[in-house]
């Protein structure tokens, strides 16, 4: 039989949500950047109120493997980046 998966801490919570915020913030991408960073805390607000340490372990191992897939697409908005930027982004003169 396996263990009871522990409940991970306050910190690697929190540093789990910023590393989340930080790859959203690398995106290119005006729309992509902000629906990335919009569906990180909504997560988090979403599974804030878990009690029992299994389901705050699989929410905790769900983030982690969606900071990874972030991350490796950011790597790919990168390499076919837009040359102009969205019109959200330009600033008015």
């Amino acid at each position: 039989m396996a263990a009871a998966a522990a409940a991970p801490s306050k910190a690697e919570v929190l540093s789990l949500f910023r590393a989340l915020l930080r790859t959203g913030r690398k995106f290119s991408d005006y729309n992509i950047r902000e629906y990335t960073c919009r569906r990180a805390a909504d997560a988090f607000r979403d599974n804030r109120a878990l009690a029992d340490a299994p389901a705050a372990a699989a929410a905790f191992a769900d983030g982690k493997q969606q900071l990874e897939v972030a991350k490796r697409q950011v790597l790919v908005y990168s390499l076919y980046a837009p040359k102009a930027k969205s019109v959200v982004e330009m600033k008015i003169q």
